[in-house]
């Protein structure tokens, strides 16, 4: 199996960061920056889709990418860089709830002390990107409607999503590989890079800080999996943009 993770296109949050009258959305879209870096985001991967398997080694994707699967989370700056990616290769894009940013949905306003909300409806999704394969239980009530999601449940479920996605799409004697595309977070990709690692998010004291790896605005990242081993062969891979569109 091999995974690409891609970062979504940069959103109004992403934009305004550090600015001190902006009040930063729940669930923000993407900017018209965002959705130029989607575009060459799609265009590169259906350029790029057919691939030679007659090469045994592609760890750099100079052979193709040949995708299989292609899921998102349901925040919209996710959706939208999916629904772009799957318009240009023909992908499904189908929903994958879990693969949400750290934090999940919730207010921005003080006074609210970060308060759950409840994500958008089944009938926003189907007017805005109807291509987007929703979970059966979505309803009018929103895909979150949980309290914020606090730094101890990450982890663990950074870990579910990985067993899951190694359940759905390991390699099966006979079968051919799987090759799954997940469009998410910055933050969520810290949490599944360490599960699927097995290390920990540790503290470095004498630097006060923990470790990061840096993901850009529509950055990909691809880790593969190949009889029980996980190997990195690149993160942040964003040399199909414009210098400008580097965020």
């Amino acid at each position: 199996m091999e995974l690409y993770f891609i970062r979504h296109g940069q959103s109004e949050n992403n934009a305004n960061w550090g600015r001190d009258d902006y009040l930063e959305s729940s669930d923000p879209e993407l900017t018209e920056i965002g959705r130029t870096q989607a575009h060459y985001l799609g265009q590169f991967l259906a350029k790029n889709q057919a691939r030679d398997e007659s090469v045994c080694w592609n760890s750099q994707n100079r052979h193709g990418f040949g995708l299989t699967h292609l899921y998102t989370s349901l925040m919209v700056r996710a959706v939208d860089t999916g629904t772009s990616v799957s318009e240009s290769t023909g992908l499904r894009l189908t929903a994958w709830p879990e693969i949400h940013e750290a934090g999940g949905i919730f207010s921005r306003i003080p006074e609210d002390e970060m308060a759950g909300l409840p994500g958008k409806t089944r009938t926003y999704f189907e007017l805005n990107f109807p291509g987007l394969v929703l979970p059966d239980w979505l309803d009018e009530n929103g895909w979150w409607n949980r309290p914020f999601e606090d730094k101890d449940a990450r982890k663990p479920r950074a870990e579910r999503v990985w067993k899951e996605l190694l359940d759905r799409h390991g390699d099966r004697s006979g079968q051919p590989e799987h090759r799954v595309a997940f469009v998410s977070h910055g933050g969520f990709f810290m949490y599944l890079l360490t599960a699927a690692l097995n290390v920990e998010m540790r503290r470095i004291e004498e630097f006060k800080h923990e470790f990061w790896f840096t993901m850009n605005n529509c950055g990909i990242t691809h880790i593969g999996v190949k009889d029980g081993q996980v190997q990195v062969a690149y993160t942040n891979r964003t040399d199909f943009l414009p210098d400008e569109l580097i965020t």
